[in-house]
């Protein structure tokens, strides 16, 4: 949590996300064509709307959590589900199809159960080269949003309060 902020989520996104940083993707699509020709795979975490200067409720994709130790190669990504951080800000998750295929696998939907979002990346990773799904794996709107995001430097600038206040 960062200084300053509260957050009322809960585990894997109680409040609807309502976009993704434009940044956040500029990352992950960078990201994905580094990977190339293996699949890409992260987490997505969310920031409060408010709290990024949004006048609207709900939550905005703002980072991506890459997991230690995620296997990769040309056609599947795999998490060590046991390295997974229980993570307040948890949104879904985000991957890459190096084949540049934007539909989710009979894999892919086994995995989308948490989290209300779930991105697919696809080569050869342009600006709209991906595409956003529910849990069911139907395709969703997530807008792009310009928003700045918090600094880095924020995230380890918290007190017991901050973490008291989290687990209200």
């Amino acid at each position: 949590m960062v200084a300053g902020r509260c957050s009322d989520m809960g585990f894997f996104g109680s409040s609807e996300v309502v976009g993704i940083a434009a940044d956040t993707l500029a990352f992950a699509r960078s990201a994905a064509e580094e990977s190339h020709p293996n699949e890409y795979m992260g987490l997505l975490r969310s920031e409060d709307a408010t709290d990024l200067g949004l006048d609207r409720s709900g939550t905005v994709v703002t980072d991506v959590l890459v997991v230690p130790a995620t296997e990769s190669n040309p056609v599947s990504a795999t998490v060590k589900t046991s390295l997974v951080p229980n993570d307040m800000r948890a949104a879904g998750s985000i991957h890459s199809h190096p084949n540049g295929v934007l539909r989710p696998s009979d894999a892919d939907l086994a995995t989308f159960g948490k989290g209300d979002v779930h991105i697919i990346l696809g080569a050869p990773y342009r600006d709209h080269d991906w595409q956003a799904f529910d849990r069911e794996g139907k395709r969703r709107d997530l807008p792009v949003l310009d928003v700045d995001l918090p600094d880095d430097e924020d995230f380890f600038d918290f007190t017991q309060a901050d973490i008291d206040e989290e687990l209200r």
